[in-house]
């Protein structure tokens, strides 16, 4: 069986967020902040062990965002960053464990004592 495949994308700039429907039947809401915590660059995922989570994310928007191939889309953001490639399998996981992805991001704010400062 193949990976699900997005048959609708809209960024959706009033509620910050992104509303991804796959052929598989799945809907998601994919908040901005969390598309941009989440991105796949090297600016968030470091190159330590253990880099500090981006902060200040919370209302951040989106531009526009761009095609990559038939496998993923380039979202650029209002804070600058446009280095993330965001594959189709990469969204519906975020889809699909969303409220898991920010609880574990809020804590790891919370135990380093950074502040998600907008």
């Amino acid at each position: 069986m193949s990976a699900p495949w997005p048959v609708d994308l809209n960024f959706d700039r009033a509620a910050k967020a992104l509303h991804i429907s796959f052929d598989d039947g799945a809907a998601f809401d994919i908040p901005f902040e969390l598309l941009r915590i989440e991105s796949p660059s090297a600016e968030n995922k470091g190159h330590g062990p253990n880099p500090p989570p981006p902060k200040g994310k919370a209302n951040v928007g989106v531009t526009r965002a761009e095609p990559v191939g038939r496998y993923a889309v380039r979202i650029v953001f209002d804070d600058g960053h446009d280095t993330g490639l965001y594959s189709w399998e990469l969204l519906y996981d975020l889809g699909a464990h969303k409220e898991e992805k920010l609880r574990v991001y809020r804590e790891t704010l919370q135990e380093r004592g950074l502040r998600d400062e907008a």
